[in-house]
C-alpha cells in the first residue's frame, strides 16, 4: 500500500518515507524491533526516554545511509561537497542546507567508497542475486497487531520468497558477525520481521531472512549470513518485549533496571580462577 497510514490502521505493507516510519504513524504508538531490543537488553525506563526524546543527529549515520541508497536504490540524495576542509563557515552552511533538505553530504572519497561498495555487492554471486533489482522492493514498512499491541518493521529488501537485510560493518568475518548479533540483537530483528510478514500473510514464519554484511573498507568484503540457530532464543526475547511493552503501557510505569540494591557478584569464571587461593 502506498497511502500513508491513517487513523484506521490496516495491517499490511506500506511504501512510506523513512521519516514517517521512525516518527511512528500508528495512533497510540507501535513497537519496533529496535524498541523490543531496548526493552529487553536495557530497561523500560530507557525505552520510554528514547521514545520521548528524539535521538540527536550523528554524522556517522551518513555513510551507512549512503551505502543503503546505492545498494538498495532507495533513500536520500547523495550530494558531493568537494571541499578539503569542512570547518569553514561557508562549507558548514552548505552541509547544513543539504541535511535540512533531507539529503546526505559526502566528501569525494566517501562518495567513491559507497560506489565501490555497491559495485562489490554486484560481484558477490549470492548477494547480487538476493538484491537483483527485479527481485523485490526496497525499504518496505510492515504494520501488524499482536493482541493489543501494534508492531512495525521496515524491511531493507522485500522479496516474494524472503526478507533481506543489508548491514555495513567493520568486519564481515563470521566470528565478528556472531559477536554483532549478540551485541546488537540482530536475532531479535530476524524474529520480529518474520513475525510481521507472517501476521499479514505475506510470508510464512519460517521464511528465510539472510543478512548481507559488508565491510566499510577495501576490498569491501561481503558475507551472507543466516541466523536460523538463534531463532528459539529470539522468539523468547520477542515475547518478553511484547509482555513488557503492554504491561508498562497499561500501568504507565516504566521501571529502571531494579528498584532495590543490586548485590554484584564476580562472574563464575573469575570465582573458579581464585578457588582455593589464600
Amino acid at each position: 500500500m502506498s497511502a500513508p497510514v491513517a487513523n484506521d490502521v490496516i495491517p499490511g505493507v506500506y511504501d512510506i518515507p523513512a521519516e514517517m516510519y521512525h516518527a511512528d504513524p500508528i495512533p497510540g504508538g507501535s513497537l519496533s524491533s529496535t524498541g523490543a531490543r531496548t526493552l529487553t537488553s536495557r530497561c523500560p525506563a530507557k525505552f520510554r526516554y528514547d521514545l520521548d526524546h528524539q535521538q540527536p543527529y550523528k554524522q556517522a549515520f551518513d555513510f551507512g545511509t549512503a551505502a543503503h541508497k546505492l545498494v538498495l536504490g532507495d533513500g536520500p540524495e547523495l550530494v558531493l561537497v568537494d571541499e578539503l576542509l569542512w570547518n569553514t563557515d561557508a562549507t558548514k552552511a552548505r552541509v547544513a542546507e543539504i541535511r535540512a533538505a533531507g539529503n546526505i553530504p559526502l566528501k569525494r572519497a566517501d562518495l567513491q567508497r559507497v560506489h565501490d561498495m555497491a559495485t562489490a555487492i554486484t560481484q558477490h554471486p549470492e548477494a547480487a542475486d538476493l538484491l537483483h533489482p527485479d527481485s523485490g522492493q526496497p525499504e518496505q514498512t510492515l504494520f501488524w497487531p499482536i493482541g493489543n499491541v501494534w508492531c512495525r518493521a521496515r524491511v531493507d529488501w522485500l522479496r516474494d520468497d524472503c526478507l533481506v537485510d543489508y548491514k555495513t560493518a567493520r568486519s564481515a568475518h563470521p566470528d565478528a558477525i556472531q559477536k554483532a548479533v549478540q551485541e546488537h540483537g540482530y536475532h531479535v530483528q530476524d524474529d520480529w520481521y518474520r513475525r510481521g510478514a507472517a501476521a499479514i500473510d505475506l510470508l510464512p514464519m519460517n521464511t528465510a531472512f539472510p543478512f548481507i554484511v559488508q565491510e566499510k573498507e577495501p576490498p569491501y568484503l561481503v558475507t551472507v549470513a543466516r541466523l536460523d540457530l538463534w531463532r528459539d532464543i529470539a522468539h523468547q526475547v520477542s515475547e518478553q518485549a511484547l509482555f513488557l511493552y503492554e504491561s508498562c503501557r497499561t500501568a504507565d510505569y516504566w521501571p529502571a533496571y531494579t528498584t532495590e540494591t543490586a548485590y554484584v557478584s564476580p562472574p563464575a569464571w573469575l570465582e573458579r580462577q581464585y578457588e582455593g587461593v589464600s
